[in-house]
């Protein structure tokens, strides 16, 4: 069984037992219960439930195993050639890493 589920504005396949770094949530701890609603489809060995946008009634339960943490840092480059301009920039995301529970629908 696997859903598809909206989590701070991005899609996620995600099974039982599941664990994925989603965009930071803010205000969850470690620990934490949380439960998303914006269920897009539900496949239930087979028996495929396609929602118009979401499917009414259906949740995803996760638990969140780290409230922070660090992605990668990237590096932003840009430069002008023949003109002396050059900015040097770098980024780290910010990141929850959470484990599914249950998938109720």
């Amino acid at each position: 069984m696997y859903a598809i589920v909206e989590i701070a504005g991005q899609q996620f396949k995600v099974q039982k037992d599941a664990t994925l770094f989603v965009h930071h949530l803010p205000e969850k701890n470690e620990g934490d219960s949380v439960e998303f609603d914006k269920v897009l489809l539900i496949d239930n060995e087979g028996q495929v439930t396609i929602g118009a946008p979401v499917i009414s009634g259906a949740k995803v339960a996760a638990k969140v195993l780290q409230p922070l943490v660090k992605g990668d840092k990237v590096i932003v480059f840009k430069k002008r050639r023949r003109k002396g301009y050059q900015k040097k920039n770098g980024h780290r995301q910010q990141f929850t890493q959470i484990q599914i529970e249950n998938i109720i629908g």
